[in-house]
């Protein structure tokens, strides 16, 4: 869309000319996240640094009828920071500040902008620390983790960033500021803290966030075992849960992965293996021995080839190192793939996995997996030539066809990562119509203009009435379920 030259001033006069970018240049910079396959540059980036310029900014562009897309760090995965319709995205890059520490009360209020690994850093000394932990932690803003619910592979024991935000200061669609949450656990009315998290931008943009701080824990023990398949591996997943362990992490490496890792970091995994299954365990000194005993039983009831212990943190960081680093090493096996980010309760790792060999094998394709095993929220990578007609086309469907696998066992077509435009298609496999038209309606609430980040999280709305057709899921001959 073409703004007009009153509406740039306008702009102007809120953030300042050093605070708009406008040029073609300096705009298509922001043309897509790290899903590179959905771009579209925005007609101007503001780069506000107040809660007050975010709000005279959604003002300005409900009063216009220009739709407005938030964006964070650009680390995303599901083309959520991208401009689907043009128009004006407001970078919170600028909005980097811790505003309070309150470890009375276990919590810090930030800015959206602040990277997520900045804020246990401003609070380690003090034995402190921000639980959530996406693989992309030292680059992602707590904003975007906010707007996607990110997890990371710690999530097992302390949960995704829903059940770390306390309070939310966001600028509705409407142009309100409105304060959700609080420090206190205890609040009467509607939890819509809980409501916002995850909302990916579509109800307004977040200008602070109360999160909870957790703890440091007094003892760490990482295990590592390997395995001659990934079936074997995902056994255990199961075994170890079921008797009585909660684990801090369970992440899973198969040997493409492997491989890819060992010649990118040095990382030491075991050569030769099908899995490796990183374990981590923390709490009471005591407790974390007799954990660590128990989980390498068990990975050797299950056949583990071999099972070692990080001896200090230096070879604990060197094995955490290789996993945080497992999407940029994928590039020494191909130079495209589409990565996957569905999730099936753990209890089904095994048959998925079976399933996604299986998928791998009817379209000649390689099928990479490193995920987090412990909640059962796969990261397939399906790699394919993109110099060759048709490949990018294969691994299309061979992505959909996992993706319908997941949801037939019970899973879901997000687990970390959000929905984006990537995912929005899908929701009808997961979501009937009802569901998703009581959706539409929350949204309308926050946003009843659509301006905010259109086109990202729910399906294309048909007409008024109509409603949504949802699919099931009908999966081909041979499938595990």
């Amino acid at each position: 869309m073409s703004l007009t030259a009153e509406f740039i001033e306008e702009l102007r006069a809120i953030v300042g000319d050093g605070g708009l970018v406008l040029t073609t240049e300096g705009r298509m910079t922001y043309e897509c996240d790290m899903h590179t396959f959905y771009k579209g540059a925005p007609d101007a980036v503001a780069l506000p640094t107040r809660a007050d310029q975010v709000q005279a900014l959604v003002r300005l562009c409900r009063r216009a009828r220009v739709p407005l897309v938030p964006r964070g760090s650009g680390t995303g995965l599901i083309g959520g920071a991208m401009a689907a319709h043009g128009g004006v995205m407001v970078s919170t890059t600028r909005m980097t500040s811790v505003l309070d520490v309150d470890y009375a009360n276990r919590s810090a209020t930030v800015q959206p902008g602040l990277i997520n690994l900045w804020l246990t850093n401003e609070v380690r000394e003090r034995g402190w620390f921000f639980a959530p932990d996406p693989s992309s932690q030292m680059v992602s803003s707590i904003g975007g983790n906010v707007s996607t619910n990110a997890g990371g592979p710690h999530c097992l024991k302390y949960g995704i960033t829903t059940n770390h935000v306390l309070g939310l200061e966001i600028v509705t669609g409407r142009g309100d500021l409105v304060r959700l949450g609080g420090k206190t656990v205890d609040r009467p009315g509607y939890d819509l803290t809980g409501v916002a998290v995850g909302s990916e931008g579509t109800f307004g943009l977040v200008t602070a966030i109360t999160v909870r701080l957790t703890h440091a824990p007094e003892a760490v023990k990482t295990v590592l075992a390997a395995f001659r398949t990934v079936i074997e591996a995902s056994e255990v997943v199961s075994a170890a849960i079921a008797a009585g362990m909660t684990p801090a992490a369970m992440e899973m490496l198969d040997e493409a992965i492997i491989r890819a890792i060992n010649a990118g970091t040095g990382a030491g995994y075991p050569e030769g293996a099908g899995a490796v299954l990183l374990i981590e365990l923390d709490g009471p000194r005591a407790e974390v021995e007799a954990q660590g005993e128990r989980a390498a039983a068990i990975c050797r009831e299950h056949g583990a080839l071999s099972v070692s212990v990080a001896r200090d943190e230096a070879e604990r960081a060197l094995l955490w190192k290789g996993r945080k680093e497992a999407a940029g090493a994928v590039g020494r096996l191909t130079a495209a793939y589409l990565l996957q980010d569905a999730v099936v309760p753990r209890s089904k790792l095994p048959q998925i996995m079976r399933e996604v060999v299986a998928i791998g094998e009817r379209y000649g394709l390689l099928i990479a997996n490193v995920f987090h095993a412990g909640d059962g929220n796969l990261h397939p990578m399906i790699c394919y030539d993109d110099t060759r007609p048709g490949e990018l086309e294969k691994a299309k469907e061979a992505n959909e066809e996992l993706l319908r696998a997941c949801i037939a066992l019970g899973g879901s077509v997000t687990g970390e990562h959000g929905v984006g435009v990537d995912k929005a298609k899908n929701l009808p496999l997961q979501y009937a119509a009802a569901d998703l038209n009581f959706m539409y309606r929350i949204r309308g609430v926050f946003d009843p203009d659509r301006i905010m980040n259109p086109g990202k999280l729910l399906p294309t709305h048909p007409a008024c009435g109509e409603g949504f057709r949802p699919e099931r899921p009908v999966l081909p001959e041979g499938t595990w379920v």
